[in-house]
């Protein structure tokens, strides 16, 4: 189930992509693409939870799922901003991708060991 939650948060990894290609150009991104992203992090969290209260989890695993859900959190502030119709400051977008791909590395460097 790891490498399933691994899969999902990679697919994820390539609509936030799209969306802050969005943002970096000054334009607001399509909702449906947002939303899909948003499931799809949503989605490997809870995979990611589960696995992780099965006590079956090695540390990097649950390192992982606490800087997603750091990530996730300033995923929310970005879906404020769109909702309200504002474009994301770019250094937030950053902070955010950094994260996220802090925490997917973690996850990853999990599921070779």
């Amino acid at each position: 189930m790891l490498t399933y939650a691994l899969v999902v948060f990679a697919i994820a990894a390539v609509g936030g992509m799209l969306l802050a290609s969005h943002v970096l150009r000054g334009k607001l991104a399509p909702w449906a693409l947002s939303i899909g992203h948003a499931l799809l992090g949503a989605t490997g969290l809870v995979m990611l939870v589960y696995i992780v209260l099965q006590g079956a989890a090695a540390g990097r695993v649950t390192a992982a799922l606490g800087l997603l859900v750091v990530a996730a959190l300033g995923g929310f502030y970005l879906a404020s901003l769109h909702l309200r119709g504002r474009i994301a400051p770019k250094a937030v977008v950053f902070i955010h991708a950094g994260v996220a791909v802090t925490g997917f590395l973690t996850l990853l460097s999990a599921v070779l060991a």
